[in-house]
């Protein structure tokens, strides 16, 4: 019967979106060249209106627009001329470094990203008895509201699981009996609910997506209470609900990785945004599952693995150096792969020597590679991170420092761990909600201001001209 629903649905949507383009046709012919000219600002206008583009200083710094408890960003020092000297970087949740949490964790051999959620929403570190009624309350919540997988996720299926992932956000506040009381209490009991239900909703998407468009067979497991985080993903994106325990304990440090970086990154301050407003929380977090779609912010890990596949497609023996740096080469010219320029997995906004995150990730990765017989995949992730400010270097006569950053071994894990494609940024959503919600919690208590910041308008003023005397300015 889903079957027959869903392509009813998809029948009837391509029918509109066909008979639609046949009637505009003639509107938009020109409109995009007209209107990309119509928005163009002239660069140098910014410089005149002391404009910081992308919210950006001129030292490529970013803007200060807040303050914050929860994470701290690290890459480099500042000194009394504003200049940015490189160092090792650094990254704190709650003023803890990350660094020591991922230690105990592995020292200890357990799940710690429930442990690390706690930590980012209540602002310390959890005893024995908090984490275990904490733990407890998720995993009761891991079960979608009754009819929600069927009506919201399976019924109406998305070629984009971060688009289903939004939608399915929103359609959250029906089922809430409170919605839009924004208290403190409210929200955390809003914030520990949507923890427990997002593994069910990406699983649950991915499936009905692979079904719908990819004609694969549906395969849909429910989540387990007792099982963590990393564990019930693994389960429930699988076909068989297989997974071993290296496996799930290295998806959990990930997520550990990935729960937080900041209030500037786009999506928590576009939380904090958002909260300013005083919405709801799933208007709220909604946002920022937006935010981080745009392949410029959560989508480099895809970007890693597509072009590991690219350079594997075009170097099939990557033991040979020399053809590889020729083909790297090639990627920094722009003239291979996507013709970017960009060498994805290599270089950080704020990072200069190093990314805490990649050198933790990078040693459980190489691990995974051993038991899963994929050194050779491993070793050219390592390769890249070596070589390429190297070829960088000579090819443009300037030593740039370009670190590896997460991405580069989260692309490979994601890869080794058989995550599909589709599934990488909302297992990167997923992971950041806990700190989403951290922000957003900090916003409704210490904000206090509607954010509103300012846009100069440089258009020229127009006399108004009656329609009977305007000529087309699109046809």
């Amino acid at each position: 019967m889903f079957e027959r629903v869903r392509r009813k649905h998809f029948e009837k949507k391509e029918e509109r979106k066909n008979s639609s383009r046949h009637r505009s046709a003639s509107l938009f012919d020109n409109s995009a060249a007209i209107l990309s000219e119509r928005n163009k600002i002239d660069s140098a206008l910014y410089v005149e209106n002391d404009v910081k583009r992308g919210l950006r200083n001129a030292n490529g710094t970013g803007v200060v627009v807040g303050l914050t408890h929860i994470g701290e960003v690290m890459g480099y020092e500042v000194d009394d001329k504003g200049n940015k000297i490189p160092s090792e970087g650094r990254l704190f949740y709650r003023g803890y470094n990350i660094e020591d949490l991922v230690r105990s964790v592995r020292e200890e051999d357990r799940f710690g990203f429930e442990e690390t959620t706690f930590l980012l929403l209540m602002g310390s570190l959890p005893s024995k008895k908090e984490l275990d009624e904490f733990t407890t309350f998720i995993g009761n919540h891991r079960d979608l509201p009754s009819g929600f997988a069927r009506d919201m996720i399976l019924t109406a299926p998305s070629n984009n699981i971060m688009n289903k992932l939004a939608r399915s956000v929103l359609a959250l506040y029906c089922y809430d009996d409170n919605p839009d009381d924004t208290s403190v209490e409210n929200v955390l009991r809003q914030s520990m609910r949507l923890i427990g239900y997002f593994p069910a909703i990406i699983s649950y998407a991915y499936q009905a997506k692979s079904s719908f468009y990819d004609n694969k067979s549906l395969h849909l497991h429910p989540p387990i209470a007792e099982l963590s985080t990393s564990e019930n993903i693994l389960r429930m994106l699988r076909p068989m609900g297989e997974f071993t325990d290296l496996e799930a304990k290295l998806l959990d440090v990930s997520m550990i990785l990935h729960a937080e970086h900041g209030g500037g990154n786009n999506s928590s301050f576009t939380t904090h945004l958002i909260s300013s407003t005083g919405t709801d929380t799933y208007s709220a977090i909604a946002a920022a599952v937006g935010s981080l779609k745009g392949p410029r912010h959560g989508g480099a890990n895809i970007a890693v693995i597509n072009m590991m596949k690219d350079i594997k497609k075009h170097v099939p023996d990557i033991g040979k150096t020399s053809a590889l740096d020729d083909y790297l080469i090639k990627i920094l010219k722009g003239e291979a792969h996507d013709r970017s320029g960009l060498v994805y997995g290599v270089g950080h906004a704020i990072y200069t020597k190093s990314d805490p995150r990649a050198q933790i990730l990078k040693s459980m990765a190489k691990k995974l590679a051993e038991k899963k017989d994929l050194l050779d995949d491993f070793l050219l992730c390592d390769y890249i991170e070596r070589r390429v400010p190297e070829l960088f270097a000579e090819l443009h006569g300037k030593e740039v420092l370009m670190p590896a950053n997460v991405d580069l071994y989260s692309g490979f894990v994601y890869s080794a761990l058989d995550i599909p494609l589709d599934v990488a940024t909302p297992l990167f959503a997923t992971a950041r909600l806990s700190g989403w919600c951290a922000h957003r919690i900090e916003e409704l208590v210490a904000g206090g201001k509607l954010m509103r910041p300012a846009y100069n308008s440089v258009q020229e003023h127009m006399e108004y001209v009656p329609i009977g005397d305007r000529k087309s300015s699109l046809l």
